[in-house]
């Protein structure tokens, strides 16, 4: 997957079906496939659909919607409501991809 934590990156271009459709075999319930597509992007939101197709013939479907703000933006929106950053980490399942603040109050 793209990096997105980044907005310049523009990773969202490459949520189509094509690129993020999945097919995963669930016990018990059997193949389930799901796919990604973008709908809209006005930075900094970018909404998409996630459509979840049941073997039963069932879909499932879901919008939602990403606010992408930088680093800098996020620190500064901390100190705002009383926050000291200690630290900016990677998330641990998901490097290069997502941060993790940490920050108590000041």
């Amino acid at each position: 997957m793209l990096e997105t934590r980044v907005p310049a990156r523009r990773a969202w271009e490459g949520w189509v079906r094509e690129a993020t459709t999945t097919r995963v075999d669930v016990p018990d319930v059997g193949p389930v496939e799901s796919w990604t597509e973008l709908t809209e992007v006005s930075l900094p939101f970018v909404s998409f659909h996630d459509t979840t197709m049941l073997p039963d013939g069932t879909t499932l479907h879901s919008d939602s919607t990403l606010r992408f703000r930088e680093r800098d933006e996020v620190e500064t929106l901390l100190v705002a409501c009383g926050f000291e950053v200690m630290d900016v980490r990677d998330a641990p399942d998901r490097p290069g991809r997502e941060w993790v603040f940490v920050a108590q109050r000041a």
